[in-house]
């Protein structure tokens, strides 16, 4: 690999004049940069991120902490923020905590080693040891979808509730009853929020909480397979189920499948957050659309805003969910 002396000796300049050519930090004739410009581009010279850092301060490189990229919402999110931050001119190194607290606030201290120039965190759960790392750290952060209890950030959500409140409520409207909810960890807020939507809705309609219709699950489709199961097998079997999320849904739907149970005809399927494999599950998968691709943008912009005015005021951002209709949904049987 080439090395900085190497394009100063063939380019007839200092190494001094190689670094002001690629840091722009002086004004060098227009001859010498070309010369070290084409030199660069001849020995496939790569500029050391680090070395360029301990000089101006910035790496133009984020973190992004996310809690499983095996789920293809957090796939989808991750898709919208490298979009942004690449436009911006911000590179992304990825780290999965797979919904592990300790492993989280070890990889945020590597990504800290790493010079980056801010932190983008959804979180796994908080423990004593994160808060400390987060509230002890000066640099930008922005949460997305999960605060940390004790850290001061901008913060970046969807409106969970009113998710809830809405797939519920869609369930309602078709004339059902009997609607059970197959909800995420009871530790994570959005797991909370949604199921409080679901209650609300079944409150405004002047239908009975039944306890046995809440089941939690971990946000897998394993996990909403397990749950499904449990509620096929109730002797008041519900006629509709809301499932927390999208990976849930397909899961359930092939417990359904493997009882006999025909969706949406004798169970209605509702999903949240509108994956690409939501429109491809059989039968098409009604779902709450979380807007994936707005909360990229925002959570790139704002930090890059942060990142070059640190002093701005706070900013905490809800966006609106969408519910979409396809065919997992329809009237209860009479």
């Amino acid at each position: 690999m080439a090395t900085m002396k190497q394009v100063a000796e063939k380019a007839r300049v200092s190494t001094t004049t190689v670094s002001h050519v690629i840091n722009n930090t002086r004004v060098v004739s227009e001859d010498a940069r070309e010369r070290v410009l084409a030199v660069i581009q001849e020995l496939r010279y790569i500029p050391s991120a680090v070395a360029r850092s301990l000089k101006n301060d910035r790496t133009h490189t984020l973190g992004m902490m996310i809690p499983n990229n095996s789920n293809p919402y957090f796939a989808e999110i991750i898709q919208g923020i490298e979009d942004a931050s690449f436009k911006l001119g911000y590179n992304i190194i990825l780290c999965n905590s797979y919904d592990d607290p300790k492993k989280q606030a070890a990889y945020i201290r590597v990504l800290m080693e790493k010079r980056i120039d801010g932190l983008i965190l959804v979180s796994s759960g908080s423990d004593e040891e994160l808060t400390q790392l987060l509230a002890d750290e000066g640099i930008p952060k922005v949460l997305v979808d999960r605060e940390v209890s004790g850290v001061v950030a901008d913060f970046i959500e969807a409106d969970h509730e009113q998710g809830g409140y809405e797939a519920t409520r869609y369930l309602i409207g078709l004339g059902h009853k009997h609607i059970a909810c197959v909800a995420g960890p009871d530790i994570l807020l959005p797991s909370g929020d949604r199921v409080t939507g679901y209650r609300r809705a079944l409150q405004e309609a002047g239908l009975e909480f039944k306890s046995e219709y809440l089941i939690h699950a971990d946000f897998t489709s394993q996990g909403g397979f397990n749950a499904f199961q449990q509620l096929l097998a109730l002797q008041q079997r519900p006629t509709a189920i809301f499932a927390s999320n999208d990976l849930m849904a397909i899961g359930g739907i092939r417990a359904a499948n493997e009882a006999g149970i025909r969706i949406p005809e004798a169970l209605s399927v509702i999903g949240y957050d509108d994956i690409a494999l939501a429109s491809f599950s059989t039968p098409p998968l009604t779902t709450i659309a979380q807007p994936k691709q707005a909360i990229g943008n925002l959570t790139a912009q704002i930090l890059v805003n942060r990142i070059v005015d640190p002093e701005a005021p706070l900013r905490r951002e809800m966006l609106k969910s969408s519910l979409v209709i396809r065919q997992s949904t329809s009237k209860p049987e009479a």
